[in-house]
């Protein structure tokens, strides 16, 4: 698969929906992950990222506002020991409890389906960092409904040992807008990974739509020491 820029691709898709990255920055010292949340309806649009012990959660911006919380009320980010669990929904839950009694990232979402949006059926994407030793690995899955059928579930799980400095996975919800939307398609897309946190935060966010964007999540974890820095990136504020 070919690597490309994950600025320009970003820019070539006014509504990629929610989306994960996950990867290495180019000296090799850093695994990398981003998540971004984007909205066409005021209830979508209606919340910020706010920080949740060693992970993130959604909440309303305007309280007032907030009308259906289902869906858009999760925590994507969350640390278990070694791993650092990001997802579009509740699922991150999921694999952090089940997880912790034994069962793997892939057989945790085995017990979830995509979302019950009918008629989008919006697939839930989830990732799992494992930084430890001096180590990094990665996991990514897409949950989708089969054609737009309620009743079938596909579910994609890919796992990526020893990523190469500089490139990374990009999986994200929608191929574009549309009604209903339509689901991503095929395997994570291989994209560059570079700049310092900073600047890497900066491009993604420059590069999503700016009518419709909301926030973006970006954690660089020193894969020595395990140690990470983070960025939180509102358009509401």
């Amino acid at each position: 698969m070919k690597t490309i820029s994950l600025e320009n691709d970003l820019k070539g898709n006014a509504y990629p929906g929610r989306g994960i990255v996950i990867g290495v920055t180019p000296d090799g010292k850093n695994a990398v992950t981003a998540y971004f949340i984007m909205g066409r309806s005021s209830n979508s649009r209606n919340r910020v990222f706010v920080e949740d012990g060693e992970g993130i959660r959604t909440q309303a911006f305007d309280e007032s506002k907030l009308e259906d919380p289902s869906l858009i009320i999760y925590a994507p980010v969350r640390v278990r020991g070694n791993d650092t669990i990001v997802t579009n929904g509740d699922q991150t839950d999921t694999i952090y409890e089940l997880m912790e009694k034994g069962q793997t990232f892939e057989e945790s979402l085995r017990t979830r389906e995509f979302e019950p949006d009918a008629p989008n059926f919006t697939p839930r994407i989830s990732g799992i960092m494992h930084v430890a030793d001096g180590k990094f690995d990665y996991e990514m899955s897409i949950l989708k409904s089969h054609k737009g059928d309620d009743k079938r579930c596909d579910r994609f799980t890919y796992s990526y040992a020893n990523p190469t400095p500089g490139e990374g996975s990009f999986i994200h919800t929608y191929m574009g807008d549309g009604n209903p939307l339509p689901s991503y398609e095929g395997e994570p897309t291989q994209v560059e990974i570079s700049g310092d946190i900073d600047e890497f935060t900066n491009k993604v966010w420059d590069a999503l739509n700016d009518d419709n964007k909301v926030s973006l999540f970006v954690r660089y974890i020193d894969i020595a020491t395990g140690k990470y820095d983070t960025r939180i990136v509102n358009k509401n504020k």
